[in-house]
Parts: C-alpha cells; sequence; structure tokens
C-alpha cells in the first residue's frame, strides 16, 4: 500500500496537486546511498512571501502540501538527515509559530511549520552553483486572506476551545475492579464531572462530556460525541490494571499508525479494542479512493503530532500530583483515539490494582488535584496553539519590546512562563531587540 501511495503522489506532481493538497512536488535524487542531509536553513522576508533555504549536501526527493484548522505546511524529504535542534535556528518572524521535526518511516524527514494564517507553498531544487550547494527553497506565499481576515475579526464572535471528555467504559463495561470491588467506570466518570468543572471555569475554553451518567457507548459513537461537538481535542481517562499489585503511576497514551511504542502499549490497545471497530466512517469530500487514503493519512498524521504535544504538556502537570509511569507520551493503537482532526490522547490516571492508588481513585481530593492538572497542562497546549477563530487565539495581548526587557521579566510582569513566551512567537532564541512586537499567551 505505502508503494501505491508513493506512485500517487509522483503522479499528482505531474498534475498539479488535487483538493486538499497546497502543492506536491518531486526532484530526483542524484546519489544514493548514504543519506542527504540538510546542513543549515536560511530564511528570508519578501514582499507577499517568506522564503526558506535547505542548504543539502546532494539532491533530495521531497514533497509538499498543506493541512488546514489550523494553518500548517509539512515538507517531506526522502532518506535525508538533520541535526538535532537546526529549526530552532530559524530566526522569528510574524508568520510562522512554530516549527517541528522528525524521522519519517525509518529514513525520512518531515518539518511541520506550524502558520499564523493561510499560505500558498512553492518549493523548488537548485543545483550547485558557484560556492553553493544544491538548495531546496520553500516559498511560503501570502493567500490573499490577511487584510479580509482582519477585517472581519472585529465582527465576528469568537468561539472557544472545545475539549471533549471521555470518562472511559461505563454500564455493562465495567472496566478494571480493584481489590477493593472499585470499578473503573465509577471513578472515571467522577474524574470527568471536576475536570469539567475545572476546564469551563477557565476563560475561552469549554468542556463537553462523552458520557454524562453510568451507561454503555460503543468507541465509535464516543468519536462520533466528539465530532458532533467540534472538538479541539478528546481526553480519555481510565484506570490502569495490571497483574502485579505493585506496579503503579500515570501514563498517557497517543495515537500510533506503526505499532505501539512499548508491549504495555499494545496489550492495553488490544484490550480497549476488543469487542469494536478501529475506525468510524470517514467523510472526505473526494470520490477516488486512492486519493481518500492520502488524504486521510495527512490529516491523521498532522492530528497526532498535536496529540503528542498536548500529552506532553498534560503527563508534566500530572507529575505534580502523582507518580509517572511513563514520563514519555506513549503511542498505541487506540480505537478511540482514532478521530481524524480531532487531537485525542487517553489517559491512565493510576494503577487500579495497586491499593494504595485505588484509595487515591476514590478520594474526592485527589481527584480534584488530577483534574487540575490535567487542566493546567491543556491551558498551556493552547495558551501556544489555539485553535484560529477561537478566544485565546485572537485575543493575546501585544506587547512592544522596550530598550532592557528581557523575555523573563516580560514572562513575570504578564504571569506567564518564558517557554510559553517563546512557543506563543515562534521565538527560537530569547534575544529581543527594542520595537519587537510579541504576542502574550492568555493566561
Amino acid at each position: 500500500m505505502q508503494d501505491k501511495r508513493r506512485r500517487f503522489l509522483k503522479q499528482l506532481a505531474g498534475l498539479g496537486g488535487i483538493a486538499g493538497l497546497s502543492g506536491v512536488s518531486s526532484l530526483s535524487q542524484a546519489a544514493t546511498g548514504t543519506k542527504a542531509r540538510v546542513t543549515s536553513i536560511r530564511l528570508a522576508k519578501n514582499k507577499g512571501y517568506l522564503r526558506l533555504v535547505f542548504d543539502l549536501d546532494k539532491s533530495v526527493q521531497h514533497t509538499v502540501f498543506s493541512l488546514h484548522s489550523p494553518e500548517r505546511v509539512v515538507l517531506d524529504l526522502k532518506h535525508v538527515d538533520m541535526s538535532h535542534g537546526l529549526v530552532d535556528m530559524v530566526p522569528a518572524n510574524n508568520l510562522i509559530r512554530g516549527i517541528r521535526s522528525g524521522v519519517q518511516n525509518g529514513n525520512d524527514l518531515r518539518v511541520v511549520f506550524d502558520l499564523e494564517e493561510q499560505v500558498k507553498p512553492r518549493s523548488f531544487l537548485l543545483r550547485p552553483s558557484g560556492t553553493s550547494g544544491y538548495r531546496l527553497v520553500l516559498d511560503l506565499h501570502d493567500a490573499g486572506q490577511k487584510s479580509q481576515v482582519n477585517k472581519t475579526t472585529s465582527k465576528k464572535k469568537l468561539r472557544d476551545v472545545i475539549i471533549a471528555i471521555d470518562a472511559g467504559h461505563g454500564g455493562k463495561d465495567p472496566g478494571a475492579i480493584g481489590k477493593s470491588g472499585t470499578h473503573e467506570k465509577v471513578v472515571t466518570l467522577a474524574l470527568a464531572r471536576k475536570l469539567e468543572k475545572i476546564i469551563n471555569a477557565q476563560r475561552g475554553m469549554k468542556a463537553v462530556l462523552i458520557r454524562k451518567n453510568d451507561r454503555f457507548l460503543r468507541l465509535r459513537e464516543r468519536i462520533g460525541k466528539a465530532r458532533k461537538h467540534n472538538a479541539d481535542m478528546m481526553i480519555s481517562l481510565h484506570a490502569d490494571s495490571f497483574p502485579d499489585p505493585r506496579a503503579r503511576g500515570s501514563s498517557i497514551y497517543a495515537l500510533s499508525v506503526d505499532g505501539a511504542t512499548s508491549e504495555t502499549a499494545r496489550l492495553l490497545a488490544e484490550n480497549e479494542n476488543a469487542n469494536d471497530l478501529l475506525f468510524g466512517d470517514v467523510s472526505l469530500d473526494v470520490e477516488d479512493k486512492m486519493v481518500k487514503e492520502v488524504l486521510f493519512d495527512l490529516s491523521l498524521t498532522g492530528t497526532i503530532q498535536s496529540s503528542l504535544d498536548i500529552g506532553d504538556e498534560v503527563i508534566r502537570q500530572i507529575g505534580s500530583v502523582n507518580r509517572v509511569h511513563k514520563k514519555k507520551v506513549q503511542q498505541a493503537g487506540f480505537a478511540v483515539l482514532k478521530a481524524p482532526n480531532i487531537p485525542s490522547v487517553l489517559l491512565e490516571v493510576a494503577f487500579i490494582s495497586n491499593p494504595r492508588e485505588e484509595r487515591n481513585l476514590r478520594s474526592s481530593a485527589h481527584q480534584i488535584k488530577v483534574a487540575k492538572a490535567i487542566g493546567r497542562g491543556m491551558s498551556k497546549y493552547f495558551a501556544r496553539k489555539a485553535p484560529p477563530g477561537t478566544w485565546l487565539a485572537e485575543t493575546a495581548t501585544n506587547y512592544k519590546v522596550r530598550s532592557g526587557d528581557t523575555l523573563g521579566g516580560i514572562a513575570s510582569r504578564f504571569k506567564t512562563s518564558v517557554n510559553d513566551l517563546r512557543a506563543r512567537n515562534a521565538l527560537h532564541s530569547t534575544n529581543l531587540h527594542a520595537g519587537q512586537v510579541i504576542k502574550i499567551p492568555v493566561s
């Protein structure tokens, strides 16, 4: 299937793209064997577009496409390596909110640009000339919508960020049962209700409960409810269980399309998905089956990246109130996470099979502590990456940097953090200059 998709994308290069792909291009790779390497990234601002130049030590094949809601441009490079942290050297600018990179298919490089507005990406490869080697040029052109958006922003009603909270199990499905008889379905619903109140108390955020009472819902129904509410993210709450009662701690999971990151993740996914289908019906406004599969993959990959980012924030905050069983976000094929365009995480709050953690799961005071930690993680994520059209995205305070200002001083003044300031403004260093305008994340 992967070979078919590669051939399909190459065919698209000659057709000029398809609906949902802003541009696709493919260039021959002159050398084989060892990987090509990105040696540096340069940025230049031009009237109407931003230019990024990737310096390479050999020719490469690449594809470029756009994703929307939120706006992103994705650059895939075949058989290419890049030093960790190189994207952090790209100067700050008003268009790119953040840059992420990672390995694809074991050998390829993916670079994702999180953008403030829609653009038209164009790319081309320059062959060696004079003292310059191979250069991959990526131009991000103004899509012509900025002025229109600015005129209508003040008139339109900004919406809240919608968080779907899914209390695991329910009804005839009790989930795991602790040694003292505690049912997983009971503690997850109690925690979900507390988390709902905490999220709703934060300006610009709104929680919706997927399961409001003790009822059984199939996994596809849960995904459908999240879609119906137009959720910006979904968190599924569970309580872990293990034959060894000494196992304890919290873990968080995101979807993986390439297999679980641990044996535990694989076993958990198999257990959660035992009596359900993995994928719900996905509506894509195209007829060609191959086109649908490609678009689905692109959407899913972008969603996974956001899920991992959210998961990192949540598990970091959970660590302040509970032991963390797995410090990094784990990945597995949970059916409840397979909702394209909705970043989703599954939180195993604690081990209900551990007597001490079972008592904590039953404690209302401890549930509140956990709910507050989850709420802080979500708040920190959406302060950085709120979806366009939401109150959190549109109402950030603009601050004009004065001589002598530091990021630490500005963060202290506005009761935020240096990391959140850097992420919100795509600042790849702590250097500031007088007159620079930065956005202050909503606290």
